[in-house]
């Protein structure tokens, strides 16, 4: 496979040339961005939600807002495949599809005044489609908390260091949070809270020989408890709080452990130890149990094409575009950086050796079966201090193959398990916050559904409405995390994630045909989708027959089985409905005006 420079100059200029030519040509030619009309956020600004803001800040917090753990998580798992599909896979995902569906999303709401997608859908589709939208969005949000959460289990699982890093910044971003609410903006506290943080990273090693050490030692079961209870605290608590100040600390976080990973790749230039397809595992494996089609497409969402951004680009984002034309940096590129991302986190996967790689995803018992031995297992066991076998959920794998690209510098090796540990409380801390956003979600969606039944719960200001919906959100998908493994919880969440995408083009090619009234550009949104529609059915009927509804299978799951069969359903009448208002649109002529 040689090194993984050529591979990444190769994907910059991809992206690069494709923001150039299709972006503009997207945002200018198809969806008509006009400055000269007022945006949102000018045409009801208030101070609090619509805020008119400059171009690069909001491309900045639409990126901080879409980039959670999936464009790392999703790559590693891909990587049983070999290194060429997942490749493949981001890069055409993101350009022809990820990036189409994220511009498309954000214009349609911001034309609907910043409403969020299922409300857009009702006025594009009419309400049985609205109504659709609006439960398939909650169901899709509960699996995605669990599927986030399952990740964080396996890192932290028999992790005191990395527990204690993680817990610690809880405690750290209150702190912050309220001595800004009172004192105002300080970057004195700032840089207090920024310095503790790295202080909780600093004295792992002594809290894993201390009687807290012992404490921390929690497995999978309690802190599949934790996790949920922590969410409905978080999001019960005032924003202000806790949700902005950790999001502000973890932005930090972020960015170093990004550039870490663009110069560890560029500098460093790994070789890529896996091939480019491993044909032994082309009908799946003891990771990613279905085969390479339409499992690598699934299991890599977020990074080549993704569901939850729609919820990103219906929620805060329209509410604070300054210009028409600042879609194509915030949404359009926003997706080509993420694409990177991914591209990032495959290369640090593939780094690594197939053996070593199939020891710390795979869970023991079937590592054993597959005759493999770990190569360099053992020296990073002992240079990172953790035993790294059977960790499963790609977290673990790239913390230890972004510390495997380092320690190719001799200095940097008495460093690793430091460094590990940054990693690992990184994307903690960042699931974390998409977790606490997304609980959030999920008890506005319940508010709103149930409201319907009875009218005090529709009130976000009514506590005893807030708090009951917020425990059922934190019930749902804390049951689906204890109750799964990361093999069948990723599909699911995968296909859950591919089906609001989905949903998402449905919306934005009737908003095309509505405003140009051309069939050719309306191609630009049925194109992917046609893909990704069969993709996620052939998904999610693979999943359903051989793993949920199978009794001999080890993710066997009738819960999860009828959550899958479901979101099926609402997916077809979303896309009945559809077709229904696309035939009655009228093709040629003039233009509709937006």
């Amino acid at each position: 496979m040689g090194h993984a420079l050529p591979y990444v100059l190769a994907a910059l200029c991809i992206l690069a040339i494709s923001y150039r030519t299709y972006g503009v040509f997207f945002v200018r030619k198809i969806l008509k961005a006009d400055d000269s009309m007022p945006t949102p956020s000018h045409q009801f600004t208030d101070g609090k939600n619509y805020v008119p803001t400059r171009k690069w800040a909001t491309a900045g917090q639409h990126f901080a807002a879409i980039a959670a753990a999936g464009p790392l998580v999703g790559p590693v798992l891909a990587s049983q495949f070999g290194f060429y599909p997942g490749f493949i896979w981001l890069l055409a995902g993101a350009v022809i599809g990820g990036a189409v569906h994220d511009t498309v999303v954000l214009y349609a709401s911001m034309r609907m005044k910043g409403l969020s997608l299922s409300e857009v859908a009702r006025a594009e589709l009419g309400p049985v489609a609205g109504w659709c939208t609006g439960l398939a969005m909650l169901f899709i949000i509960t699996v995605t908390m669990a599927g986030l959460s399952m990740v964080v289990v396996n890192a932290l699982e028999h992790n005191p260091w990395g527990t204690f890093a993680v817990f610690a910044i809880v405690p750290i971003a209150i702190a912050l949070g309220l001595s800004e609410h009172y004192f105002g903006v300080s970057r004195l506290a700032t840089l207090i809270a920024v310095i503790a943080v790295i202080a909780g990273v600093l004295a792992g090693p002594y809290v894993n020989h201390s009687v807290l050490g012992q404490w921390l030692m929690l497995n999978k079961q309690t802190l599949s408890f934790i996790l949920p209870a922590y969410a409905f605290l978080m999001s019960t608590l005032p924003v202000w709080m806790l949700l902005t100040p950790i999001g502000y600390l973890s932005s930090f976080i972020k960015v170093g452990v990004f550039v870490a990973l663009v110069v560890g790749v560029i500098f460093v230039n790994p070789a890529i130890h896996f091939p480019g397809v491993m044909t032994g595992f082309l009908a799946g494996g003891p990771v990613v149990a279905g085969p390479v089609w339409p499992f690598v497409s699934i299991t890599i969402a977020c990074g080549a094409i993704s569901g939850f951004h729609a919820f990103v680009g219906s929620g805060v984002t329209p509410k604070i575009i300054d210009k028409w034309s600042d879609i194509l940096p915030v949404a359009f590129g926003s997706m080509l950086v993420e694409c990177l991302v991914g591209i990032m986190a495959l290369v640090a996967a593939c780094s690594l050796h197939p053996e070593d790689w199939f020891a710390i995803n795979a869970a023991p018992a079937a590592f054993a079966k597959l005759g493999m031995h770990p190569v360099e297992l053992p020296r990073f066991v002992q240079e990172i201090g953790i035993d790294l076998a059977g960790r499963t959920g790609g977290a673990v794998t790239l913390a230890v193959g972004m510390t495997n690209i380092f320690t190719s510098l001799p200095w940097f090796r008495t460093l690793a398990s430091y460094f590990f540990q940054f990693v690992v409380m990184f994307e903690a801390v960042f699931i974390l916050t998409a977790v606490d956003s997304g609980t959030r979600i999920a008890r506005y969606l319940l508010q709103d559904l149930s409201g319907a039944f009875y009218a005090p719960l529709k009130r976000v200001d009514w506590t005893p409405g807030m708090l009951a919906t917020s425990f059922v959100a934190c019930l749902l998908w804390g049951y689906l995390l204890a109750s799964g493994d990361i093999s069948s919880i990723w599909a699911l969440f995968g296909v859950s994630n591919q089906l609001m995408a989905s949903v998402g083009l449905i919306i934005g090619a009737t908003v095309i045909l509505k405003l140009s009234r051309r069939f050719s550009y309306m191609l630009t949104c049925l194109i992917p989708l046609a893909y990704l529609f069969v993709t996620v059915y052939t998904a999610g009927i693979w999943m359903v027959r051989h793993v949920y509804l199978n009794p001999a299978a080890k993710g066997y799951n009738v819960f999860n089985g009828s959550i899958t069969i479901i979101e099926l359903v609402l997916g077809a009448v979303i896309l009945i409905a559809a077709l229904g208002r696309w035939i009655k649109m009228p093709t040629g002529g003039e233009p509709a005006t937006a």
